[in-house]
C-alpha cells in the first residue's frame, strides 16, 4: 500500500504515555477519544501508564478497541504520612524504575510517535527526553500549569530541550501556554491550543430544573484540595447567611481528600451540602442542578466547565487556568478568586442574579457551540496524523 497514493498511514505504532495516577482521569479523555480516528488511519495504539486497571470501564473500552497496554511499575506506596524522607526515597525509586522500563519499551518497540499526556506542564518531560535521546518523534499534551509550582533548576536544561524538539506542544488554554513560556523563559514555536472534548451526547442545552425546592449547585471534580479548593467553599458556606438560604451544594467526585472534606463540613456544621461520590452520567447531574460551582486554586481548562456550559448552565468559578477564557463574567457565569472573601462576594453576586441563571445558561451553551470545535479529539488526531504523514514523506 502506498501512503502517498491513498493518504493512508500503514504499520504505524503510536504509544500514548499518560501520567495520570488514578485509574482514569479527565486529562485522559482527549487522547482516548482520538483513538478511533487514529485507528481509522491504520495506526496501532499502545497505552503506557504506571499501572493500568483493566477492570475500569474506560480501560475495558480501549481493550475492546484492540489497544495494547504497557505497565511501567506498581504505584508508589501511599499513606506514609510523616515519614516524608522514606516516601521521597521510594518515590524516586519508582520513578527510576518507570524511566528504565519506558526506555526499554522504546528500544524494543520503536514506536513511530509517542503522545506524552501530562497532568501539569513538566511532570512527564523526562519521558520526552528519552524519546529525543532515541530519535523517536513525540508530541506533548499539558493539561495544567500552576503559578506556584515551577520546574527545579537542575531539570530546566533537559526540559527546555525536550519542549523545543517536540513535534507539537499542546496546551488546553492560552493561560497554560503563557505561564509555561514564563516558567521556562522562551516563546514556543511549536505550540497549539487544543480543547478537551465535551462528553455530552446531546449538543442542545438540557432543560433547566424547577426551583420550587430551591437552587442546587454542583461542585464537580476530584476531591483534591490543593487543586480544586473545595475547602474554600466549605468555609464560605459555614456563614449563617448561606446556611439560611434556600441553596444547596452537591459535591460530586472522589479523591484523596474526601474524608478530610467530610470532617471539615461536620466541624463547620454545614447542613446544605451532600457528598454524592463519583458520577458517570453528566447529563443526569444537569437534570437536577442549576449551576456549576468551581472554587479551584489551579486548573488547565476544566472539562466540567465545558460540559456545564454545553448543558446550558452558568458557571461560578475562580480565575484559575483558562476558565475565564470561555466564561464571560455576569453573562455566562461569575468569576472570582480562590480565597474566601472573593468567593463569598462572587457567590453573593451570583445569588442575587439567580433568577437570570436560566438565561445565562442559554448564552453559555451558545458560547460553547460557537467558540469550541465540535470534536477537538478529531482535530487532535488529524494533527497527529499530519505530523506522521509529513515525516514519512
Amino acid at each position: 500500500m502506498n501512503p502517498k497514493k491513498n493518504n493512508m498511514l500503514t504499520n504505524n505504532h503510536i504509544a500514548i504515555l499518560s501520567t495520570c495516577e488514578d485509574d482514569w482521569g479527565g486529562s485522559e479523555e482527549l487522547w482516548a477519544l482520538s483513538i478511533p480516528f487514529l485507528q481509522a488511519k491504520n495506526c496501532a495504539i499502545t497505552l503506557v501508564k504506571d499501572t493500568i486497571n483493566q477492570k475500569h470501564r474506560r480501560i475495558a473500552e480501549l481493550k475492546a478497541r484492540n489497544v495494547q497496554f504497557k505497565e511501567l511499575t506498581n504505584k508508589p506506596p501511599r499513606g506514609l504520612g510523616r515519614f516524608y524522607n522514606a516516601y521521597n526515597m521510594l518515590t524516586q525509586q519508582y520513578h527510576k524504575l518507570a524511566y528504565n522500563n519506558f526506555e526499554a519499551f522504546l528500544k524494543k518497540e520503536s514506536p513511530t510517535l509517542v503522545v506524552i499526556s501530562q497532568g501539569i506542564n513538566f511532570d512527564a518531560l523526562y519521558y520526552g527526553y528519552l524519546c529525543l535521546k532515541h530519535h523517536i518523534d513525540y508530541v506533548i499534551i499539558s493539561q495544567k500549569a500552576v503559578e506556584f509550582y515551577w520546574p527545579a533548576k537542575d531539570d530546566r536544561d533537559y526540559m527546555i530541550e525536550t519542549l523545543k524538539h517536540a513535534k507539537k506542544c499542546f496546551f488546553v488554554s492560552k493561560h497554560n501556554q503563557n505561564l509555561t513560556e514564563e516558567q521556562f523563559g522562551f516563546r514556543f514555536k511549536n505550540a497549539h491550543i487544543i480543547y478537551n472534548p465535551n462528553k455530552l451526547d446531546n449538543i442542545e442545552p438540557i432543560p433547566y430544573p424547577a426551583t420550587d425546592n430551591g437552587f442546587k449547585l454542583a461542585l464537580i471534580g476530584r476531591l483534591l484540595i490543593i487543586d480544586k479548593g473545595q475547602d474554600i467553599i466549605l468555609r464560605v458556606l459555614s456563614q449563617e447567611k448561606w446556611k439560611a438560604r434556600n441553596l444547596s451544594v452537591s459535591i460530586i467526585g472522589s479523591g484523596p481528600d474526601e474524608k478530610a472534606l467530610k470532617d471539615l463540613a461536620k466541624l463547620l456544621d454545614i447542613k446544605n451540602i451532600d457528598f454524592l461520590g463519583f458520577k458517570n452520567n453528566i447529563e443526569d447531574i444537569w437534570h437536577n442542578h442549576h449551576t456549576l460551582l468551581l472554587p479551584s486554586r489551579s486548573e488547565g481548562l476544566p472539562l466540567v466547565v465545558i460540559e456545564a456550559m454545553a448543558a446550558g448552565r452558568p458557571v461560578i468559578a475562580t480565575n484559575a487556568g483558562g476558565t475565564n477564557e470561555i466564561i464571560q463574567d455576569n453573562k455566562t457565569g461569575f468569576i472570582g478568586y480562590a480565597n474566601e472573601a472573593s468567593l463569598d462576594e462572587t457567590l453573593e453576586t451570583a445569588w442575587n442574579s439567580r433568577n437570570s441563571w436560566k438565561k445565562m445558561g442559554i448564552e453559555a451553551a451558545k458560547t460553547i457551540k460557537n467558540k469550541l470545535p465540535n470534536k477537538p479529539e478529531q482535530e487532535f488526531a488529524n494533527i497527529v496524523i499530519a505530523l506522521m504523514y509529513h515525516e514519512k514523506n
